[in-house]
């Protein structure tokens, strides 16, 4: 039964991840699934020896780093990476053939000889994680893994590139091709995800694995180039993964010196190889990454020998490598190579095969890659079933991190709170929610960027993440947002349960805006906890006051923008944004205190918007005043005092916009009935988008210049966001 147990925890990520990608069913063979005889001989022996391998212990590196076949049958699958990419971008008339032309050799012997991974299913738990950072490189990847049988790219979808609707977009996109396993393309953030997704792999390990059982033992590769070096995010992922031991990552930095405008002598000139020994990596340089693999094989196995520190293989090659015209150039980087050249390549290389075709003893040689994936599977199925028996409370932990499946009743523990608790900021509030969710999800962990005291963001019954205690659950990101954001990506994406959190100022997600937006594209289910949200925060003054950021977010897809008001809507936003794991929630939180107020609640705050007190019927209040977080008390107070003049008010808070558009028209309609125009939105904010909220007629109150330095009741005061000006506001309309 424990072995079903385990067969059925694969097949559920496969389901999942089958539903979310469509229904177009395809077919369970690879397009070049009939091997020669001798192949066939040789896939028999390498089955006999995986299964000859005890199910808990991995093969060791240097097995896999020896030439497992003749160089001819190596360079002709080099050159089947290197043509198919060429013939995809030619078709396409568009794209970047030069990092497929020259990381060709590293990545074939990544993909054949080195990774673990099941082509059959593309979400089994335990594969080596495979990131191209240098994501315009993109048919490099799509190219590895149409040979190693990846449903998810055949040949049509490779001569569909680039196109309206295909499976392979012009960079990397996890949501859309099974395989891929995160969005790369803004330049050093793929290497950043790689950091979160070897975070994630040696976090699991140290509170799973045990010394008869090792259930989490993968490695995360990165290839990035010159660009991605030159990116500051990088830095800032690279010193942390330096700082953290990070020895299963393993990146290979394609050093061909070649930039969009020319050689890289323009402009970086650094010595590569010393920033990241002094940032805690272990480096190793290939000098010739076009034809050396052995030197790349004793590169990696040496890699694979340090256990106490991430490894960077510089690898020198040629982009554009065997294009006889525009090898070495910028010119190659970034365009097809055009019909004459792509024939001059053809002939350098001697290729004789026509566009898109794979020759047979190709097929052939990577057919393996099915029955070895399916064997590796099965076997770590059948160490997951000996886990699980022997250990049946880390098992059920470690299912619920793999399948996303979270513990019945885990919201019960969200705190809740009556008008008569004590007011708080809602920063503190969050706090509480924070510590109470990461009893009871074990998947939650998270940090900020140096700034935990001040953004409540410590987990108490937790330590450090650090290198000698990888186990615990509080990151320390120091000031670093772009790279925390980044990392928490990858984390994200890593499983479906891990559920990562990261916390700076408000003001700060302009540091961290890119991340942020690959998580939304990427649905990375991160949860942004975004303190000192308004000129409330006081006398630091504009430089630290976020003015127009709330409406910049609204404006992103895919995002939730939540502004609670109070403890119960602190507690309603972690309860949606720990289910929306494929959507991004951002809490922007006040530092200063605030009551709770009566009529707020964890439900309402489902909808979106909802109304918190009305004394109107028929749905026809006179006027209808709408407010988010420190306001939404300034909205209630002003409509006690237009009460006691006789009118009738419904107060309603509009904790996030994104919510409320998914409700029904019906819903939307009791909240804000189309009748009645008279409508006052009040945010310590700009006022762009509320339009859309108070309709044309309408009036809206917020703050459209910066900020200034002083105490926060004098600001409110000197910007208008008051009781008074929402009432002046009301009375416009009777």
């Amino acid at each position: 039964m424990a072995s079903t147990s385990s067969l059925a925890l694969s097949q559920a990520l496969l389901a999942r991840a089958i539903s979310h990608h469509g229904s177009d069913q395809r077919s369970s063979l690879p397009s070049f699934s009939r091997a020669s005889a001798s192949s066939r001989r040789r896939n028999a022996a390498s089955m006999t020896k995986l299964r000859s391998l005890r199910p808990l212990v991995r093969a060791a590196a240097v097995d896999t780093l020896e030439p497992t076949t003749d160089a001819s049958i190596v360079d002709k699958s080099v050159n089947t990476i290197r043509f198919l990419a060429i013939d995809a971008v030619e078709k396409a008339k568009s794209g970047h053939p030069g990092l497929p032309m020259g990381c060709a050799p590293m990545a074939h012997i990544l993909y054949d000889e080195v990774m673990r991974y099941n082509p059959k299913n593309p979400y089994w738990f335990n594969r080596d994680r495979f990131v191209l950072s240098a994501g315009h490189g993109c048919m490099l990847l799509y190219a590895l893994l149409h040979l190693a049988g990846y449903d998810s790219v055949l040949e049509e979808d490779l001569k569909s590139f680039r196109q309206w609707g295909s499976k392979t977009p012009g960079h990397p996109e996890n949501f859309e091709t099974p395989g891929i396993e995160v969005t790369t393309g803004p330049l050093g953030q793929g290497i950043a995800n790689g950091v979160g997704l070897a975070l994630a792999e040696k976090h699991l390990a140290a509170r799973f694995n045990k010394p008869d059982a090792e259930v989490v033992d993968h490695y995360t590769y990165v290839i990035l180039g010159d660009g991605c070096q030159m990116e500051g995010i990088s830095n800032e992922a690279a010193s942390l993964a330096g700082h953290w031991g990070l020895g299963k990552l393993i990146a290979f930095y394609d050093d061909n010196h070649i930039s969009i405008d020319g050689d890289t002598e323009i402009a970086f000139t650094e010595n590569v190889d010393q920033r990241f020994e002094a940032l805690g990596w272990h480096v190793i340089w290939v000098k010739n990454g076009n034809t050396g693999y052995d030197e790349i094989r004793a590169a990696i196995k040496e890699a694979k020998a340090v256990t106490d520190k991430p490894t960077l293989i510089k690898v020198t090659t040629t982009i554009g490598y065997g294009s006889p015209n525009k090898a070495n150039s910028y010119s190659v980087h970034g365009a097809a190579l055009g019909e004459k050249e792509v024939e001059a390549t053809r002939n350098n290389l001697g290729w004789p095969y026509e566009p898109f075709q794979v020759p047979e003893d190709v097929k052939s040689h990577w057919s393996r890659h099915t029955p070895e994936g399916t064997a590796l599977e099965s076997n770590w199925n059948a160490s997951f079933a000996a886990y699980e028996k022997k250990y049946p409370e880390e098992a059920a932990e470690l299912k619920s991190i793999i399948t996303g499946e979270l513990p019945a009743g885990w919201e019960k523990a969200l705190p809740t709170y009556t008008p008569e608790s004590p007011g708080d900021a809602t920063r503190n509030l969050s706090q509480q929610c924070l510590n109470a969710l990461a009893k009871v999800v074990p998947g939650f962990l998270g940090g900020s960027a140096d700034l935990a005291s001040s953004n409540m963001t410590l987990l108490k019954a937790f330590g450090d993440f650090q290198k000698a205690t990888p186990e615990e659950r509080n990151l320390r990101f120091g000031v670093r947002e772009h790279g925390m954001g980044a990392i928490c990506n990858g984390i994200a994406l890593h499983s479906p349960g891990l559920i990562p959190y990261c916390a700076t100022f408000f003001v700060f997600t302009d540091y961290m805006r890119g991340a942020m937006r690959i998580s939304a594209l990427s649905e990375a289910g991160v949860i942004y906890v975004m303190t000192h949200d308004s000129i409330g925060l006081g006398e630091d003054g504009p430089t630290h006051q976020p003015v127009e950021h709330l409406a910049s977010f609204r404006a992103m897809p895919n995002t939730l923008m939540f502004r609670p008001a109070d403890g119960n809507e602190t507690a309603g936003a972690y309860k949606i944004a720990v289910t929306k794991r494929k959507t991004p929630s951002i809490l922007a939180l006040s530092r200063q205190k605030l009551p709770q107020l009566p009529g707020t609640s964890i439900e309402g705050v489902e909808k979106g918007g909802y109304t918190i007190s009305d004394n109107s019927s028929g749905n026809k209040p006179d006027v209808i005043l709408v407010g988010t977080g420190s306001e939404l008390e300034i909205a209630a107070q002003a409509a006690e005092v237009l009460r006691k003049e006789g009118k009738t008010v419904r107060v309603v808070s509009f904790v996030c916009w994104e919510l409320f558009d998914e409700q029904t028209d019906a819903y939307k309609e009791s909240v804000l009935p189309p009748d009645v125009s008279a409508r006052v939105s009040i945010e310590a904010a700009s006022t762009f988008g509320w339009g859309k909220i108070v309709g044309g007629k309408g009036k809206s109150i917020g703050i459209n210049s910066f900020g200034a330095s002083a105490p926060a009741p004098l600001l409110y005061k000197e910007f208008g966001i008051t009781i008074e000006a929402v009432v002046d506001a009301a009375k416009s309309f009777f």
